[in-house]
Protein backbone atom coordinates (compact mmCIF):
# COMPACT_ATOMS: atom_id res chain seq x y z
CA UNK A 1 0.00 0.00 0.00
CA UNK A 2 1.41 3.47 -0.71
CA UNK A 3 -0.40 6.37 1.01
CA UNK A 4 -0.06 9.56 0.30
CA UNK A 5 0.24 11.34 3.91
CA UNK A 6 1.37 9.72 6.95
CA UNK A 7 0.94 10.51 10.75
CA UNK A 8 3.78 9.71 13.32
CA UNK A 9 0.73 10.02 16.36
CA UNK A 10 -1.44 7.64 14.26
CA UNK A 11 -1.42 3.56 15.22
CA UNK A 12 0.43 1.41 13.13
CA UNK A 13 -1.87 0.02 10.81
CA UNK A 14 -0.63 -3.78 11.92
CA UNK A 15 -1.16 -3.38 15.54
CA UNK A 16 -5.11 -2.21 15.03
CA UNK A 17 -8.09 -5.19 13.85
CA UNK A 18 -8.68 -3.52 10.35
CA UNK A 19 -12.22 -3.80 8.85
CA UNK A 20 -12.63 -3.63 4.72
CA UNK A 21 -15.63 -1.70 4.18
CA UNK A 22 -17.75 -2.41 0.77
CA UNK A 23 -19.99 0.42 -0.02
CA UNK A 24 -22.87 0.32 -2.39
CA UNK A 25 -21.40 -1.99 -4.90
CA UNK A 26 -24.79 -2.93 -6.51
CA UNK A 27 -26.32 -3.17 -10.14
CA UNK A 28 -27.95 -0.31 -10.12
CA UNK A 29 -24.90 1.81 -9.24
CA UNK A 30 -23.14 0.08 -12.11
CA UNK A 31 -23.36 0.99 -15.76
CA UNK A 32 -26.70 0.21 -17.07
CA UNK A 33 -28.38 0.58 -13.55
CA UNK A 34 -31.03 3.24 -12.50
CA UNK A 35 -28.26 5.17 -11.50
CA UNK A 36 -24.88 4.07 -13.10
CA UNK A 37 -21.92 5.14 -12.04
CA UNK A 38 -18.99 4.98 -14.94
CA UNK A 39 -16.31 2.62 -14.07
CA UNK A 40 -18.61 0.67 -11.71
CA UNK A 41 -18.25 -2.48 -12.54
CA UNK A 42 -14.26 -1.77 -12.58
CA UNK A 43 -14.67 -1.61 -8.31
CA UNK A 44 -16.40 -4.78 -8.60
CA UNK A 45 -13.79 -6.65 -10.51
CA UNK A 46 -11.44 -4.99 -8.30
CA UNK A 47 -12.62 -5.32 -4.99
CA UNK A 48 -13.04 -9.04 -5.60
CA UNK A 49 -9.25 -8.79 -6.83
CA UNK A 50 -8.38 -7.14 -3.90
CA UNK A 51 -9.86 -9.53 -1.53
CA UNK A 52 -8.17 -12.89 -3.37
CA UNK A 53 -5.03 -11.03 -2.55
CA UNK A 54 -5.29 -9.34 0.63
CA UNK A 55 -8.53 -11.26 2.46
CA UNK A 56 -5.63 -12.34 5.30
CA UNK A 57 -5.10 -8.56 6.25
CA UNK A 58 -8.84 -7.88 7.39
CA UNK A 59 -10.51 -8.99 10.25
CA UNK A 60 -13.57 -8.64 9.22
CA UNK A 61 -15.28 -7.76 5.57
CA UNK A 62 -18.64 -5.77 5.85
CA UNK A 63 -20.46 -4.49 2.73
CA UNK A 64 -23.57 -1.94 2.37
CA UNK A 65 -26.52 -2.23 0.08
CA UNK A 66 -29.09 0.74 -0.66
CA UNK A 67 -32.22 -1.03 0.05
CA UNK A 68 -35.47 1.08 -0.55
CA UNK A 69 -39.01 0.63 -0.27
CA UNK A 70 -40.56 -0.05 -3.22
CA UNK A 71 -44.05 1.66 -2.23
CA UNK A 72 -43.03 4.73 -1.11
CA UNK A 73 -40.65 7.99 -1.79
CA UNK A 74 -38.50 6.77 0.96
CA UNK A 75 -39.29 10.01 3.05
CA UNK A 76 -38.78 12.09 -0.10
CA UNK A 77 -35.43 10.30 -1.60
CA UNK A 78 -37.07 8.63 -4.45
CA UNK A 79 -38.51 11.98 -7.33
CA UNK A 80 -42.53 11.80 -7.24
CA UNK A 81 -43.57 10.46 -10.08
CA UNK A 82 -43.77 12.85 -12.88
CA UNK A 83 -41.03 15.25 -12.05
CA UNK A 84 -37.42 15.50 -12.71
CA UNK A 85 -34.91 14.51 -9.42
CA UNK A 86 -32.30 17.32 -9.18
CA UNK A 87 -29.78 14.35 -7.98
CA UNK A 88 -28.93 15.91 -4.91
CA UNK A 89 -32.02 15.46 -2.56
CA UNK A 90 -33.86 13.49 -5.09
CA UNK A 91 -33.59 10.53 -7.18
CA UNK A 92 -34.81 8.20 -9.85
CA UNK A 93 -35.98 4.70 -8.31
CA UNK A 94 -33.18 2.87 -7.38
CA UNK A 95 -31.84 -0.08 -5.47
CA UNK A 96 -35.83 -1.44 -4.24
CA UNK A 97 -35.53 -4.11 -1.87
CA UNK A 98 -34.93 -7.73 -3.12
CA UNK A 99 -34.86 -6.45 -6.85
CA UNK A 100 -31.89 -7.44 -9.13
CA UNK A 101 -30.98 -3.28 -8.96
CA UNK A 102 -30.37 -3.45 -5.38
CA UNK A 103 -28.30 -7.00 -5.79
CA UNK A 104 -24.86 -6.78 -5.73
CA UNK A 105 -22.72 -6.83 -8.79
CA UNK A 106 -22.35 -9.56 -10.63
CA UNK A 107 -18.43 -9.14 -10.43
CA UNK A 108 -18.08 -8.52 -6.94
CA UNK A 109 -17.76 -11.48 -4.99
CA UNK A 110 -20.07 -11.42 -2.23
CA UNK A 111 -19.36 -14.74 -0.79
CA UNK A 112 -16.11 -12.85 0.79
CA UNK A 113 -18.61 -10.86 2.62
CA UNK A 114 -18.99 -11.77 6.25
CA UNK A 115 -21.63 -8.93 7.47
CA UNK A 116 -23.86 -7.21 5.14
CA UNK A 117 -25.39 -3.81 5.79
CA UNK A 118 -28.72 -2.65 4.33
CA UNK A 119 -29.10 1.20 4.42
CA UNK A 120 -32.47 3.62 3.12
CA UNK A 121 -35.46 1.29 4.21
CA UNK A 122 -38.18 3.99 3.90
CA UNK A 123 -35.57 7.18 4.58
CA UNK A 124 -33.18 9.11 2.93
CA UNK A 125 -30.01 7.30 3.86
CA UNK A 126 -26.12 7.56 2.51
CA UNK A 127 -23.95 6.38 4.75
CA UNK A 128 -23.00 2.90 5.80
CA UNK A 129 -23.34 3.62 9.44
CA UNK A 130 -26.91 4.62 8.69
CA UNK A 131 -27.45 0.81 7.91
CA UNK A 132 -28.51 -2.19 10.30
CA UNK A 133 -27.34 -5.67 9.49
CA UNK A 134 -29.25 -7.91 7.05
CA UNK A 135 -31.83 -10.55 7.66
CA UNK A 136 -29.70 -12.82 6.00
CA UNK A 137 -27.06 -12.98 8.28
CA UNK A 138 -29.06 -14.88 10.88
CA UNK A 139 -28.39 -12.59 14.03
CA UNK A 140 -30.47 -12.54 16.70
CA UNK A 141 -30.78 -8.69 16.92
CA UNK A 142 -30.26 -6.03 14.46
CA UNK A 143 -27.22 -4.48 14.96
CA UNK A 144 -26.02 -0.98 13.46
CA UNK A 145 -23.07 -0.83 11.76
CA UNK A 146 -20.61 0.95 14.78
CA UNK A 147 -22.12 -2.20 16.90
CA UNK A 148 -20.72 -4.57 14.74
CA UNK A 149 -17.55 -2.84 14.64
CA UNK A 150 -17.26 -2.11 18.08
CA UNK A 151 -18.10 -5.64 18.81
CA UNK A 152 -15.62 -6.98 17.21
CA UNK A 153 -13.07 -5.00 18.32
CA UNK A 154 -12.39 -3.01 14.92
CA UNK A 155 -9.93 0.08 14.92
CA UNK A 156 -9.09 0.74 11.29
CA UNK A 157 -11.12 0.79 7.99
CA UNK A 158 -10.32 0.59 4.53
CA UNK A 159 -13.11 2.12 2.42
CA UNK A 160 -13.82 1.09 -0.85
CA UNK A 161 -16.86 1.23 -2.97
CA UNK A 162 -19.66 3.44 -5.12
CA UNK A 163 -19.96 6.66 -4.85
CA UNK A 164 -16.97 8.62 -4.04
CA UNK A 165 -18.80 11.92 -3.81
CA UNK A 166 -22.23 10.51 -2.16
CA UNK A 167 -22.08 7.02 -0.12
CA UNK A 168 -18.36 6.36 0.33
CA UNK A 169 -17.86 10.22 1.39
CA UNK A 170 -21.08 10.08 4.16
CA UNK A 171 -19.60 6.83 5.21
CA UNK A 172 -16.00 8.02 5.88
CA UNK A 173 -16.85 11.33 7.78
CA UNK A 174 -19.11 9.21 9.67
CA UNK A 175 -16.45 6.51 10.27
CA UNK A 176 -13.80 9.22 11.69
CA UNK A 177 -16.82 10.44 13.68
CA UNK A 178 -16.97 7.27 15.51
CA UNK A 179 -13.27 7.61 15.67
CA UNK A 180 -11.83 4.95 13.46
CA UNK A 181 -9.11 4.87 11.42
CA UNK A 182 -9.90 5.42 7.79
CA UNK A 183 -8.41 4.49 4.43
CA UNK A 184 -9.91 5.35 1.07
CA UNK A 185 -8.27 2.93 -1.16
CA UNK A 186 -8.88 5.48 -4.33
CA UNK A 187 -8.56 3.42 -7.14
CA UNK A 188 -11.64 0.97 -5.75
CA UNK A 189 -14.03 4.02 -5.34
CA UNK A 190 -15.78 5.54 -8.53
CA UNK A 191 -18.15 9.17 -8.59
CA UNK A 192 -20.95 10.09 -9.84
CA UNK A 193 -19.00 13.79 -11.03
CA UNK A 194 -15.30 14.47 -11.54
CA UNK A 195 -15.10 17.56 -9.57
CA UNK A 196 -17.63 16.57 -6.40
CA UNK A 197 -15.36 13.63 -6.64
CA UNK A 198 -12.43 15.30 -6.14
CA UNK A 199 -13.70 17.71 -3.44
CA UNK A 200 -14.86 15.08 -1.77
CA UNK A 201 -11.44 13.49 -1.40
CA UNK A 202 -10.14 16.27 -0.05
CA UNK A 203 -12.93 16.99 2.55
CA UNK A 204 -12.89 13.03 3.48
CA UNK A 205 -8.45 13.76 3.60
CA UNK A 206 -8.60 17.06 5.44
CA UNK A 207 -11.34 15.25 8.15
CA UNK A 208 -8.42 13.03 8.68
CA UNK A 209 -8.90 9.93 6.37
CA UNK A 210 -5.91 8.75 4.52
CA UNK A 211 -5.72 8.00 0.69
CA UNK A 212 -4.28 5.01 -0.63
CA UNK A 213 -3.74 3.25 -4.22
CA UNK A 214 -3.63 -0.35 -3.77
CA UNK A 215 -1.63 -2.40 -6.04
CA UNK A 216 -3.36 -5.30 -7.49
Amino acid sequence: MTTTSTDPHRPEEDTMAKALLIVDVQNDFCEGGALGVTGGHDVASGVTEHLAARRGEYDLVVASRDWHRGDTDNGGHFAPEGTDPNYVDTWPVHCVADTQGAAYAPDLDASAVDVHVVKGYGTPSYSAFEGVTAVEDGAADVLTLHQVLTHRGITAVDVVGIATDHCVRASVLDALGHGYAVTVLTDLVAGVDPAASERAVVEMEQAGAEMAVMSR
